[in-house]
């Protein structure tokens, strides 16, 4: 069901929040378009169609895709030059709509952030944007597979201690969304991108999400129909 497509609220309820961090919170698509067309122009390849790859996965499975011959080692070292590079440049990066009030309302509920940013460029951007950093989070760092692998979502359930059934992602792209599902999760579609995807539920950003906590330990999530 689309939050986009019906006249009435969705409602969803559960126990634990699992929020991808690019295109979900923070907006900096900027910062990603400008990296990653310098990238693809570097080595031949074409920055549109490299750009319907990159988003929600970490830069060596971006670059094992465009470069399938490459080695993995090769991918890997690139990545660590671009993970600089992205966390020394924060022009442009700013919340996504109501990304501050959500992030206020969840507060003491239980969220994590699950992002395929490492930690460096995760803390660079939750603080340009000034948003709160989740007390527990998954980064590139914690895991050994990039979305749309579910082990992400996966680790940020059992580190909050709640069935994966329980939980509800935030996602943008299809990448996240994918793992969200192979995770047995529901997912909430953030923005455009996430549209193409069929989420659970879409909204075009975080100011139509109204969160309320019944005291049951369930979180209840209501999505304002869009036009």
């Amino acid at each position: 069901m689309s939050a986009s497509t019906t006249a009435s609220p969705v409602v969803l309820t559960a126990k634990a929040l699992l929020l991808d961090m690019d295109g979900t919170l923070v907006n900096s698509d900027a910062v990603v378009e400008r990296c990653w067309r310098e990238w693809a122009v570097s080595h031949g390849l074409d920055p549109e169609e490299a750009l319907k790859v990159v988003h929600g996965r970490q830069g060596h499975a971006t670059m094992a895709i465009l470069l399938p011959d490459r080695p993995t080692e090769v991918n890997h070292a690139e990545n660590a030059v671009m993970l600089a590079r992205e966390t020394a440049d924060t022009e442009g990066v700013v919340p996504v709509g109501g990304a501050a009030e959500f992030m206020k309302a969840i507060a003491g509920l239980p969220h994590a952030l699950v992002t395929s940013a490492d930690a460096a460029l995760a803390t660079t951007r939750m603080t340009a944007a000034d948003l709160p950093m989740p007390e527990v989070r998954i980064t590139a760092e914690s895991v050994g597979a990039s979305k749309p692998d579910p082990e992400g979502f996966l680790r940020g359930a059992a580190a909050l201690g709640v069935d994966p059934a329980d939980c509800i992602v935030f996602e943008d792209s299809g990448a996240g969304i994918a793992a969200g599902r192979a995770a047995g999760m529901r997912v909430i579609g953030i923005g455009a991108r996430a549209a193409e995807h069929a989420p659970t539920a879409h909204v075009p950003d975080l100011t139509g999400i109204r969160v309320t906590a019944p005291g049951d330990g369930s979180i209840r999530l209501t999505l304002a129909p869009t036009p």
